[in-house]
């Protein structure tokens, strides 16, 4: 989740709802400036007994944070705390029970990617080994109960919790036992913003299924390949799916603003601190009607704010986020990006995934996602194809698109082969999380703990 590191007072106050809008047009930039933000959690575990560690205790997440500045890292603060962290490579940040996040810089071509994300990994086993870490790659925490957890020491988290279960079941869990990949990406105009938010809102079903990678709860398998993604379904109506109006004729930024002024309030940023404002209504904000906050209207930071706390399977800043995914090791951290870079950044390869998915209802948008986190590629397109015969057409898709780009490294190898991953995946049938639940029924013996050794970095 975001770390807000801008102050108030450098944010101009919104004069006018033209202003709402222009923050999606101020995202538009021609090809050649298109860039890749890749996004990825771990679970911070004590190699000692797997127990999650706390913010405050010896060698916990403090420790974590003040050892990654060995790397050139300036401390974020909130209060007194270190919360973040901020550097070359984009940001750490910490979510609700420790989970670490590196929010990666916007990036030229996946090499690129594949190396920040190589270094850092590089830097947090090192800082890890001396305090006794060890970082899990999986979509959800597979033994932990929820008190069992730590909760990090961020104003807007608190606010969060305690709103979660107010508007679903699974929020918490949301929160503090889940772990994702996510790639961010640019666009060039408010048609160009439509299309890939369509073919992608479509294709995060497909997505989830080939980085399906949370089997397990509380140490044993919980019925699903994505728990995470199930999680989803019931954290907060209000806030998460799959936006049907995204289909819609007329959609672009304008419907997509009136969609976040319908989103519910969380909090609001001031002087350092944040003041709940769960449930609120930021057209009231608009109207200087904020009850917590009386006669005051927003700065375009608050909206900034406010745009971060919807969580659809596709969510729009000033650039797309792709949201589908669960966490895993770094072979396929490099190949999430390269899915929707191969998919996107291409004309004819954006075009030709359209084609794929145009015909899609939006009966059959939602069936495929409600169908997804049990039972993954053997979920079925409305004409009976599987989604891993789907897959198998998306990649060659994909893999035409990256190919296209032609964005080589030293060696002189294309970015094509950061598919290989999902490749192996489609040919298979098996998505990650059945090949762990072949594991644990077979050489593990039911032991889950086993998964340490099988999905630490």
């Amino acid at each position: 989740m975001s770390t807000r590191t801008t102050a108030q007072g450098e944010d101009p106050l919104i004069t006018s709802r033209d202003e709402l809008i222009a923050l999606f047009a101020g995202g538009e930039k021609p090809a050649e400036r298109w860039r890749i933000g890749t996004e990825h959690e771990k679970f911070v575990y004590s190699t000692k007994d797997h127990r999650a560690p706390s913010y405050e205790e010896p060698g916990g997440i403090h420790a974590l944070l003040i050892g990654l500045t060995k790397f050139g890292w300036e401390p974020v603060y909130e209060g007194d705390n270190i919360i973040a962290l901020s550097g070359p490579d984009g940001n750490v940040s910490l979510e609700p029970a420790g989970q670490l996040e590196l929010s990666g810089a916007p990036l030229e071509n996946l090499h690129q990617t594949c190396i920040e994300t190589g270094r850092h990994l590089g830097q947090v086993k090192e800082i890890g080994e001396r305090l006794g870490l060890g970082f899990l790659g999986l979509g959800m925490w597979p033994d932990k109960k929820r008190d069992e957890l730590p909760v990090m020491p961020k104003g807007r988290y608190a606010i969060m919790l305690d709103h979660m279960p107010r508007v679903g079941t699974m929020g918490l869990d949301m929160m503090l036992r889940t772990c994702t990949i996510q790639t961010n990406l640019d666009y060039a105009s408010e048609a160009d913003m439509v299309k890939k938010f369509r073919v992608s809102l479509a294709l995060q079903p497909l997505a989830t299924a080939l980085f399906a990678n949370s089997p397990f709860l509380e140490g044993k398998p919980n019925g699903y390949l994505s728990y995470r993604s199930h999680v989803w379904t019931d954290t907060d109506p209000h806030r998460t799916g799959m936006l049907p109006f995204v289909f819609e004729d007329g959609f672009g930024y304008e419907r997509y603003a009136d969609y976040m002024l319908d989103v519910p309030m969380y909090f609001v940023f001031r002087d350092g601190k944040y003041i709940d404002a769960a449930g609120l209504s930021f057209r009231d904000f608009l109207d200087g009607r904020l009850p917590v906050l009386p006669g005051e209207t927003p700065r375009l930071g608050d909206w900034s704010d406010h745009l971060s706390t919807a969580f659809p399977e596709v969510r729009l800043k000033s650039f797309l986020e792709m949201r589908g995914a669960d966490g895993g090791p770094w072979s396929r951290i490099c190949a999430l990006p390269a899915f929707w870079v191969g998919l996107l950044y291409d004309s004819s390869a954006l075009d030709a995934a359209w084609d794929e998915v145009k015909h899609w209802t939006i009966e059959d948008h939602e069936r495929i996602r409600a169908e997804v986190p049990r039972i993954g590629l053997e979920a079925r397109g409305p004409r009976g194809r599987t989604l891993q015969q789907l897959g198998a057409r998306i990649l060659d898709i994909a893999h035409a698109g990256l190919a296209a780009r032609n964005r080589l490294n030293p060696a002189g190898e294309n970015e094509t082969g950061f598919l290989d991953p999902l490749r192996e995946i489609v040919a298979s049938g098996k998505v990650p999380a059945q090949r762990l639940l072949d594991r644990y029924h077979g050489e593990w013996q039911g032991d889950v703990s086993r998964v340490y050794d099988e999905m630490s970095f």
